[in-house]
This record gives structure tokens, sequence and C-alpha cells, in this order.
């Protein structure tokens, strides 16, 4: 494994390996958001909501209890959303997707939307997005009327209460994102782990499925993780330092420039 720590200088393979992969798969987690701003799960809440556990909140059981409560919680949420900005890591993986020959898919635990505000294309949102809502009886994405003021707003349609577009503790993943993120890992010949604790599991599954069919394993991380003694390469440091320097040093005119020597 190639370590590289401190200023994050990249090794001329891994440049190389990424300059000539057909196919890269990447996966982000919390990391990248909070690089924005985004507070990360765990961190503690603020203001009205420090006296709640997050976990006794993000569950089909507490939405049954109190709906009302619930989506307060998510209202406050999406304006901490709607106030950050993608950062230079999420602007990197945009870049990386456009002039890339092959193919690309980047699948986020990160339910913010940063990566297609971004300009990415192909996202597999494995927990969803906070900014939509859905009706839990119709399973559509709806928007709540304008003239509906009622909290939570109702189901145009069926007049069910809609919640926000995110999975809860204790519900699975979106059948269709998951197995699309694993076909992704499985047919890919780069794989990039950035700003994941590897904890979280099924996507914490998704490096070993890549380096089962041969891929290049890429881990981008400030702390070494489960994940890093299996990394081909370890960059120690925030995705929105490295993932530009990789990108640049793979596609910039200036390589040496790009590559800090």
């Amino acid at each position: 494994m190639a370590y590289c720590g401190g200023s994050i200088s990249l090794p001329e393979s891994l440049v190389d390996k990424l300059r000539g992969a057909r196919s890269i798969a990447v996966l982000t987690g919390s990391g990248v958001s909070a690089e924005s701003g985004v507070p990360t799960f765990r961190e503690a809440q603020t203001g009205l909501w420090e006296r709640y556990d997050p976990h006794e909140l993000a569950t089909p059981e507490a939405y049954q209890r109190d709906p009302k409560l619930v989506w307060e919680w998510y209202s406050w949420r999406r304006e901490l959303v709607e106030r950050a900005a993608p950062n230079p890591g999420h602007a990197a993986l945009a870049e990386l997707e456009r002039n890339l020959i092959g193919g690309f898919v980047l699948i986020t635990q990160n339910v913010d939307g940063l990566h297609r505000r971004a300009g990415s294309q192909h996202v597999l949102e494995l927990h969803g997005n906070i900014m939509r809502s859905l009706c839990p009886i119709e399973e559509v994405i709806v928007e709540p009327s304008k003239d509906d003021d009622s909290i939570p707003p109702s189901c145009p349609g069926c007049g069910a209460f809609l919640r926000p577009d995110v999975v809860w503790f204790g519900e699975a993943l979106p059948a269709g994102p998951l197995e699309e993120a694993f076909r992704a890992a499985r047919g890919c010949d780069l794989f990039i782990s950035a700003g994941t604790s590897g904890l979280v599991h099924p996507a914490a599954s998704l490096p070993f499925e890549a380096l089962r069919s041969g891929a290049v394993l890429v881990e981008i991380n400030p702390n070494d993780t489960p994940l890093t003694r299996h990394a081909d390469y370890a960059l120690r440091g925030r995705a929105g330092e490295a993932l530009p320097k990789l990108v640049a040093a793979t596609f910039g005119e200036d390589r040496k420039e790009s590559l800090g020597r």
C-alpha cells in the first residue's frame, strides 16, 4: 500500500492508474459534506434541537408518534443544507466525470444533494435526498403544494402525510440504487472511497466488492479506517484537498506543478 500523508504528495503510479482507468466508481460519506459546513449525523444538535437524540428522530416510529416534530427537525436540517455550497471535493468529482472517457458512477451516503449541485451527473443516492418529499402511501416523490402550510404537508394525491425522502433507521436502502452501486463496484477497475468511516453497511462493503473484482482501491480520509490496510493507496487528508490535486494531476496541463514537485 502507498501511504501518502502530510501535504498529500501523489504517487506517479496512482496518477497513471487513474488516467488509464476505463471505469471508475467513487463512494463518498459525511466527511465530504462536512467540508461544506453540513453537520455530520454524529455531531451534537444545536439550539432548539440539542436536547433531542437524532437517532430517536430518524425512525419510522418517531414519525408515527410525532410527525410534526420530525418534520420540523428535517426542515431545520434542510435549511442548513440550503445554506451550504459544494466544496472543491465536490467540484473535483464533477470534473473527473466530465474528463473520463470510460464509465463513471458516484455513490454517496450523503442526503444533501451537493454532488448534483456541483455538476455530477451519474449519482446514486443510497440514503435518499433530504431536499425531496415522499408520499409513503403512493411511494412517489411529491412536492408539497405551496398553499399547504400544514406541518407536515399532505400528499396532493392521496392526502397522506408527506415525509422526507431519506432512509430512516430500521429501513432498507432503496433496492435499485443499491443494486446499481454493487454492479458499479464489481465492474470498475479503480474505486475511490472518500470521506467515509467505512463503518456503515451495506455501503462499507462496496470497496471490498471492488477489490474482489481486481480493482485498484484508493482511500481518501484524514484518519485511518477499517478500509485503510486494504487500500492500494491511502491519501491522508480532506477530500476537498486531495481530490482536486488528484484530478489536476491526472488531467491538468502542468503535471509536475499539480503533483507538488
